[in-house]
């Protein structure tokens, strides 16, 4: 076992992706009820073959980038085996001069979900925590997920929420069943006020309820957004305006890699209305802050 420490030299990397995804495991076989998922979001994205983390972690070492990685346990309510945190954990560890884990524990484990995050933590290193509502089958105020709430609160790390629509079952029948109502955002200010010392990132321009995200994060200083999951050239006229100014400080690069790919996000961004002062801070400075890098 390795324990997770960065060794990332934050003067050498030009940006730092805070999400992207590991879906393809060298250590465990591919649960077969994973391919159907997986067909529906490259049809979504138009995306490549997904890669291993060793992978993706020379993919952003190629681009002078760090990247935050995690996979999603949605064992309880899509019934599909997840990867294992050890395994993001550890592979992270090997290639800590651009990776960054998260884990990710489905609330419905109850209790041996909270030792795991303890363990994963305590043991592991690991620098956050990843939570998708929709294929969680939760909504992020429910009482359940509190008890994991207070130990990710407790270690002063940050909890990144899935918000707005989701590729996971997009144009199958019924959605394979992902309901998008667990993803609105403003279960999320439950959330900050009753653990206001929690670091909560807002995953994606958060359609259909960008001003709910955008609200909770002018009300509770403890929330971030970050961008990933969209191209920039679709963002929200009000996204753009609230990242230009008055969320700046809390606004944070992510692609969605490798659903969409760093590459494709950062040349749509540029082609965006943002202040020369605040790109540096959206693509790297604010997330140095929220992960506690410097």
């Amino acid at each position: 076992m390795s324990k997770y420490q960065s060794n990332i030299d934050l003067d050498a990397i030009v940006a730092i992706d805070v999400h992207t995804h590991a879906e393809v495991s060298t250590r465990q076989p591919r649960d077969p009820c994973s391919i159907a998922f997986d067909e529906t979001m490259a049809n979504y994205f138009k995306s490549a073959p997904r890669p291993t983390i060793a992978e993706t972690a020379a993919y952003y070492r190629e681009r002078k980038m760090a990247a935050v990685i995690f996979t999603v346990d949605s064992e309880a309510e899509m019934g599909m085996t997840r990867m294992a945190n050890e395994e993001v954990a550890e592979v992270a560890a090997e290639h800590n001069d651009v990776l960054i884990p998260f884990a990710s524990i489905d609330p419905h484990k109850g209790k041996m979900g909270v030792r795991e995050a303890r363990r994963m933590i305590e043991d592991y290193g690991v620098r956050g925590f990843k939570f998708h509502p929709s294929s969680q089958g939760f909504y992020p105020n429910d009482r359940m997920a509190y008890p994991l709430y207070e130990v990710i609160e407790a270690a002063g790390l940050p909890a990144l929420f899935h918000t707005g629509q989701t590729g996971v079952g997009a144009g199958a029948p019924g959605g394979m069943g992902v309901r998008l109502k667990y993803s609105n955002p403003l279960y999320l200010d439950d959330v900050a006020a009753d653990f206001p010392d929690l670091t909560i990132v807002m995953a994606h321009p958060s359609f259909p309820w960008q001003d709910e995200a955008l609200s909770v994060a002018t009300h509770k200083p403890k929330c971030y957004i970050d961008l990933s999951g969209w191209s920039p050239k679709y963002f929200p006229a009000n996204l753009v305006q609230y990242a230009n100014s008055i969320l700046k400080s809390r606004v944070l690069f992510g692609s969605d890699f490798p659903m969409i790919t760093p590459d494709r996000w950062i040349a749509d961004f540029e082609t965006l209305n943002i202040k020369p002062e605040v790109r540096p801070m959206i693509m790297k400075d604010n997330a140095v802050r929220m992960l506690g890098l410097a």
